[in-house]
């Protein structure tokens, strides 16, 4: 039966491939204003078409064949389905480096998913796809200049080092001096992306899409949404993927491939940082001087090349290098935790890609030290190209969840959870999702209730937790809106951050998201109060809010007290 379902997903596959290589392929470039990208386009989209479905095909007769007849929960079916995640997953590796572009950000969003995927697959795409992006050619990087300012690098600037610094799914960095001296970093985009960018992306919509309905048990249409919000800005398909069966409308497919005009715009990014710094100055001065985003030099910069200020800093997760510039890593953690909060909470804008590449840590420029001397830290934010705006209810809602989730409210959870689409069904286990801990620790009322230890004891559970609910899961980050998906790929991103600054969670952190989430929920209350009665009410609950914090900064002082001593 596993080989004639293997044999059934080939046979449909291929008659997707061959529909979608013949359907309008010829039409297409007869009628293209470029019929030389046209013909390259449909001379690779085929290949990657196919390539992609003999993986998608041999990925999942391993599982039905490999896991056939074996009881669920014995041990030989856990030792053997670990074996068929791990070949699955270097299966899928090799496709990504294959076809390159958006499979590396396939990639390593998966890499990013821990405890909602198979720890297998987070492990091998997050050892492999960061450190091993591809590389545009010099030649390549002349191309783009000449295409967007009319001359090459060594014109456009007095100094250009041809080999990049570093390199992503996107866009590769090179290191410049301006004329008038200046040092720069210029992000040049791959110019691979824009010829196959839209095709990849609905190519991989469509195969998830496919087995799904083939076997139904596999359900990653959630993810598929997750990287279609986690990509740049994107006109819209003219007809949604969802509408596809097996056997109606393919060649529209094709037709939507070469009508769907990827904006790779990196003017977007440039905006989005001025954007992001003026929302600290205006809404959080408080901690505005202490996070930055490199200058834009607008005239050096277009839609595919951004020049920006150099920066010279630590990495976020680079402990050792960030105790040498004089800083403390808690110190660091804290700031983190305090800028993404104000993000969420009260900008209503936010950076979705705050992964440790992406975020710098220097002293404050202005020399500013604490009480014992050591240097105050300055976040230097990277990278501005994946942002989400929240609309006033979505961040009320969140503002409000995250506020009931520290102070262990389990109707506020209940309640705000149901109103950001859980419904009542899944409001515990999107509660879990959140904070990785399990429902009982949600709703704990002792003070360091949310702390993850980081042990293996922890991760054990929490792997466990994720396996045993895998269908609830899917079906959660399904309903779930797709700007909470990119909430929850920040919170993870941010997650990591931590772990790496402090070995784990941190109560303290959890105390920041408090307050700024209270302080966000009041606010918002306070825009659409009107009356003084009201106004009042509601400062009698900020007052009880603050008593509350109040409350859990002291015992979490006298837990550091107790732990020192023992």
């Amino acid at each position: 039966m596993a080989t004639r379902s293997l044999w059934c997903t080939r046979a449909k596959l291929a008659v997707a491939a061959t529909a979608l290589c013949t359907g309008g392929a010829a039409a297409t470039i007869a009628t293209s204003d470029d019929p030389a990208a046209a013909l390259k386009l449909c001379t690779a989209i085929p290949l990657r078409l196919l390539r992609d479905s003999a993986t998608a095909a041999s990925i999942v007769f391993d599982y039905q064949y490999s896991l056939w007849g074996l009881p669920e929960g014995s041990n030989e079916r856990a030792k053997i389905k670990h074996e068929v995640h791990l070949r699955s997953a270097r299966k899928l590796q090799e496709l990504c480096f294959r076809n390159g572009g958006i499979y590396i950000k396939l990639g390593q969003h998966i890499g990013q998913l821990e405890y909602l995927v198979p720890q297998e697959y987070v492990l091998t795409m997050r050892e492999s796809m960061l450190n091993k992006c591809p590389v545009s050619s010099y030649d390549q990087v002349c191309e783009v200049f000449k295409k967007e300012l009319g001359e090459t690098p060594d014109k456009v600037f007095d100094e250009f080092d041809p080999k990049p610094i570093a390199s992503a799914s996107l866009a590769q960095v090179h290191i410049a001096r301006t004329h008038d001296g200046q040092k720069v970093a210029v992000k040049v985009q791959h110019t691979h992306m824009t010829d196959t960018a839209a095709a990849d992306q609905a190519t991989v919509e469509f195969l998830v899409n496919t087995l799904h309905r083939l076997f139904p048990s596999f359900d990653y249409r959630w993810l598929v949404a997750e990287i279609r919000e986690s990509l740049p800005k994107a006109s819209c398909l003219k007809i949604p993927l969802s509408e596809f069966t097996l056997s109606r409308n393919l060649d529209v497919l094709l037709y939507n491939w070469f009508a769907y005009d990827m904006e790779l715009d990196f003017l977007i990014e440039a905006k989005n940082s001025v954007k992001c710094l003026e929302n600290f100055r205006k809404l959080s001065p408080h901690i505005a001087d202490y996070v930055y985003a490199p200058e834009v030099h607008w005239s050096l910069s277009t839609s595919k090349l951004l020049t920006m200020e150099f920066m010279d800093g630590a990495y976020v997760n680079d402990v050792i290098t960030i105790q040498k510039l004089g800083i403390q890593p808690s110190d660091v953690a804290r700031l983190v935790s305090q800028t993404f909060a104000e993000m969420m909470f009260k900008h209503g804008f936010v950076h979705c890609d705050p992964h440790a590449a992406n975020l710098l840590v220097r002293p404050l420029p202005s020399g500013k030290r604490r009480i014992f001397g050591k240097k105050k830290p300055q976040l230097i934010l990277l990278d501005h190209g994946l942002y989400k705006e929240l609309d006033f209810s979505t961040r009320f809602s969140y503002a409000s969840l995250w506020r009931a989730l520290v102070f262990s409210d389990a109707n506020g959870i209940k309640e705000h959870s149901v109103k950001l689409g859980a419904g009542e069904d899944l409001y515990v286990l999107f509660a879990g999702i959140l904070t990785m801990r399990p429902w009982n620790r949600v709703i704990d009322p002792a003070v360091d209730h949310l702390v993850i230890k980081g042990t293996d004891s922890d991760r054990s559970e929490l792997q466990m937790y994720a396996s045993q609910y895998f269908p609830q899961i899917s079906e959660l980050l399904r309903r779930l809106p797709r700007v909470i998906l990119l909430m929850l790929k920040t919170n993870d991103c941010l997650r990591a951050v931590n772990n790496s600054l402090l070995q784990g969670s941190s109560l303290e952190t959890f105390l920041i998201i408090g307050r700024v989430s209270s302080e966000a929920v009041v606010e918002a209350k306070m825009t659409q109060m009107k009356s003084l009665f009201s106004r009042i009410d509601i400062w009698f609950e900020e007052f009880l809010f603050e008593a509350r914090l109040l409350a859990l900064q002291i015992a979490f002082w006298l837990l550091r007290v107790r732990n020192a001593l023992t």
